[in-house]
């Protein structure tokens, strides 16, 4: 499934006040856009992003934007949302099967929330992130008092919202959920919403106007809006919060190795991702090396075994067995036992063929299979300089280390 993300930039941020884009304000030390941008290019599911910025910002985006190992676009967006987003929407690939749109104001996406934004779409057609109301929901009115009160009340009510409202009804709170991005698509089905040429404030709420049907997804109460100066104090809060647990101590560390013979007629797999030779890694599984050297990484780490123990090469249930698999799983055993992934680095030895180009994609792959977030997994590709086998091209391996935290 090819999967286009589209971040919706296009606002001068004239409301917000700070005299610039808000997209360009800094959260943590780094711009709210370059946070909502990166979510999409790390996550494997995503295929290309286009960013809609404004105009002027367009033809000279930030560094950040212009040098990406995946393909990303930046247009010039328009004087509505949705017009920002059918120019973004143009400028994507034919081939999309699903057209994920973000907000770039919401900087604190996850992974697993775009994953499960994306696959319902594809199954479904339409699908929005939304978060169900916590407090009780009122309805209000414009307040029908007669002139004589309004007169008499003007001063008392001067800025008081309140004052002017009063609730019509109180609304059924388990109906009632609160949109937020990302809002995925088929692409015949936003093509048919951006045709509507109407004002909406997102794209579910003109997909809705076609008679499709929108899935709600459950959104996440960190994956807020920045909409106001209030909301970067919340904003860096969560930051700090992120960011000291990813920099906390970690308590244990785990070594792995592996090494698998290269012979004809076998894929070669490498980090999670099949890269294109003519001769694969022999083994029981896919005979990842990589995978598999973070496997026993992991499971050292925390005292649990090797990869041999747990998923032993003559059981017939790991025949063919996808490494990332064995490594979600051996992922798992480790939370059992009370430990949590802090990061992981790899190098892979291998002269022939050049990884290089593959390695982004290897380490978006590892990250999901750990669930950890990708900046904290480092692989690097060295060859043998032509010694032993290795150097002749008859065997490829890696060198893995895993740091790890005990839960308190």
């Amino acid at each position: 499934m090819h999967v286009t993300a589209i971040i919706a930039a296009g606002g001068r941020g004239t409301r917000f006040g700070a005299g610039r884009p808000k997209q360009l304000l800094l959260i943590g030390g780094r711009p709210i856009l370059e946070r909502s941008v990166t979510a999409f290019l790390d996550h494997p599911l995503v295929h290309e992003v286009v960013v809609a910025m404004p105009g002027e910002l367009a033809g000279d985006p930030p560094a950040y934007l212009r040098r990406s190992l995946k393909p990303l676009l930046v247009v010039a967006g328009g004087p509505r949302r949705q017009d920002s987003v059918a120019n973004a929407f143009h400028a994507a690939s034919e081939r999309a099967d699903v057209v994920v749109i973000h907000d770039a104001a919401r900087p604190f996406v996850s992974a697993d929330l775009i994953a499960r934004t994306i696959t319902t779409a594809g199954a479904c057609g339409a699908a929005v992130a939304a978060v169900p109301a916590r407090d009780t929901v009122k309805r209000a009115d414009r307040d029908r008092r007669s002139a004589y009160d309004e007169r008499e009340n003007d001063e008392a009510s001067s800025g008081s919202l309140g004052a002017e409202m009063v609730v019509a009804e109180t609304l059924r709170r388990e109906t009632i959920f609160l949109a937020q991005t990302p809002q995925a698509f088929r692409p015949e089905v936003l093509r048919d919403a951006l045709a509507l040429g109407v004002g909406a404030t997102d794209e579910a709420t003109l997909v809705e106007r076609t008679g499709h049907r929108v899935r709600i997804v459950e959104g996440e109460t960190t994956n807020i809006k920045i909409t106001t100066p209030k909301d970067l104090v919340i904003a860096e809060a969560i930051a700090g919060t992120a960011e000291s647990r990813t920099a906390s101590t970690f308590s244990r560390a785990g070594t792995g190795y592996d090494l698998h013979r290269l012979v004809p007629g076998r894929p070669l797999v490498v980090g999670g991702v099949t890269v294109p030779s003519e001769i694969g890694a022999l083994g029981h599984s896919d005979a990842d090396v990589v995978c598999h050297a973070i496997t026993d990484a992991i499971l050292g780490g925390a005292c649990q075994g090797d990869i041999g123990q747990h998923f032993p090469d003559n059981d017939p249930r790991w025949k063919g067995a996808s490494s990332l698999d064995l490594l979600t799983s051996a992922t798992q055993m480790v939370a059992d036992a009370g430990f949590e992934v802090g990061n992981v680095d790899v190098t892979v030895i291998l002269e022939v063929p050049k990884l290089r180009d593959h390695i982004s994609a290897m380490r978006s792959a590892i990250a999901a299979a750990i669930g950890i977030d990708r900046a904290r997994v480092s692989i690097k590709a060295k060859t043998n300089e032509g010694l032993d086998a290795i150097g002749r091209g008859e065997a490829v391996a890696a060198h893995a280390i895993a740091m790890l935290r005990q839960h308190e």
